[in-house]
């Protein structure tokens, strides 16, 4: 199996830390070297662990945002 190689390129917020110290993570993360995108995962203290996450262009972010706005209570 290949090597991922993976930067955050720009951190944009903690939304909760669990009791081992891993953050859920929003971020922007260039995969492979590509331009970078939103990215939700959470990550081991160092950032070098890291659990599944999502991965969304600007447009699906905007879609999203529409959808959360849309369901508020």
């Amino acid at each position: 199996m290949a090597d991922i190689k993976y930067e955050i390129t720009e951190h944009l917020g903690v939304l909760s830390e669990s009791p081992k110290g891993w953050k859920k993570e929003l971020n922007f993360v260039s995969w492979n070297e590509r331009p970078p995108k939103y990215d939700l995962r959470e990550w081991a203290p160092d950032h070098e662990k890291m659990g599944k996450g999502l991965t969304l262009t600007e447009e699906e972010v905007t879609e999203l945002a529409k959808i959360i706005t849309h369901h508020q209570k």
